[in-house]
């Protein structure tokens, strides 16, 4: 077995494994796992597409024959339940590593400590957690949505410096520079679905997807490009206004109409494009309840959600309680006192003004990223 002094080494070994499955297990967790004997890495492994193989059966088939007495090193709880693939800790015991050092526990009901307990009950030494912070955090979309049935919901933005997102004609291309606009493309890549609304598509007609390209600037190797899933394109279309030639209906990946017309005749032009439709009800505001939206996707095992819209409904996202994290991407520009709002708030008094956290800045390409998040009401 390793010594204690490496532990926190070769977690961060898993947890470099881990971020090779953020693109493609969704909507599993990204789960990094490495074996050890005698101080080596004997076999390494990552999460691979629902319904192939977990990271701790990747690291034990590249042990090829040599996990009996190594300690493992898992991001995540081994699980223990018979799913689309057997559980990791049958895996592991069938193997015979002899110890399993875990980041954290998993939350899913499903396993719960479940899997820690079989592997105790095999005789299987168990320790942990390590680096619980960081390996939560490599999997805070999945812990939210399985702990409290909401996705994880990031806002993207992009604006000038005097916080504009277009012209007052509409004309927002572009504001941010290429290197802004890839990150964009691995932002959606890393997400379950994208949300926008139907002013958005009958104004600039997006195609709304993650392009190889684009993602292979941002430093995604072209082998992941090739294996990803283009995720969930969701339009919010309350009176069904979505034209059958948009853009995003030519492109591959699935897309969902979110409407609260219920004539199934009217959904048949779009169902015959490819689209599928939900009925969801209408708010008090005659809006499309956002609330329910999520809950839907949630369903849908949707961890990460993207937000990319206007000022409207970025506002009403925001002014709900429902986004848990900003993303701006701010450009060295002025685009005038007549270009669009980035947020549609009307607030009167600076006592209403909504508090951020500011988590992160950097420069990207010429423009800057600020990572933020909603303060709660008591801070």
């Amino acid at each position: 077995m390793a010594h204690q002094f490496n532990h926190e080494h070769f977690m961060e070994l898993a947890l470099e494994q881990a971020s090779n499955a953020q693109l493609i297990a969704r909507p599993n967790p990204a789960v990094g796992c490495v074996l050890v004997k005698q101080n080596q890495v004997i076999g390494t492994g990552f999460t691979q597409e629902a319904g192939g193989p977990h990271a701790e059966v990747m690291a034990i088939q590249a042990a090829a024959g040599n996990a009996a007495g190594a300690t493992a090193y898992v991001t995540l709880e081994p699980c223990s339940h018979q799913g689309r693939t057997p559980p990791c800790s049958l895996a592991l015991i069938k193997a015979g590593v002899a110890c399993v050092v875990y980041g954290c526990q998993d939350p899913n009901p499903k396993v719960a400590g479940q899997g820690l307990a079989h592997l105790r009950a095999a005789g299987v030494e168990v320790i942990g957690p390590v680096m619980q912070a960081q390996c939560e955090e490599s999997n805070k979309a999945f812990f939210q949505r399985i702990t409290t049935n909401k996705p994880y919901v990031i806002n993207k933005m992009a604006m000038s410096l005097d916080g504009r997102t277009a012209m007052e004609s509409g004309e927002s291309q572009w504001i941010t520079g290429p290197q802004a606009r890839a990150q964009v493309h691995l932002l959606r890549a890393q997400s379950c679905a994208i949300i926008t609304g139907i002013g958005s598509v009958l104004r600039d007609d997006p195609s709304m997807n993650s392009r190889a390209q684009e993602l292979m600037i941002s430093g995604v190797p072209d082998t992941t490009v090739k294996r990803m899933k283009q995720p969930l394109r969701v339009i919010l279309d309350s009176q069904l206004r979505m034209p059958v030639t948009a853009k995003l209906l030519q492109q591959s990946g699935p897309v969902l109409v979110v409407t609260c017309v219920t004539d199934l005749k009217l959904h048949k032009p779009l169902v015959d494009a490819g689209a599928e439709l939900v009925v969801c009800a209408l708010n008090d505001d005659e809006k499309v309840d956002l609330a329910a939206v999520l809950k839907v996707l949630s369903q849908r095992q949707c961890n990460q959600v993207l937000v990319e819209a206007g000022a409207g409904l970025s506002g009403a996202f925001l002014t709900e309680g429902l986004t848990d994290h900003l993303v701006v991407y701010m450009a060295p520009k002025l685009l005038g006192s007549k270009a669009k709002a980035l947020f549609n708030l009307p607030l009167d008094k600076m006592s209403q003004a909504y508090g951020l956290d500011i988590k992160h800045i950097s420069q990207v390409g010429r423009d800057w990223r600020i990572d933020a998040t909603p303060k709660s009401a008591d801070s």
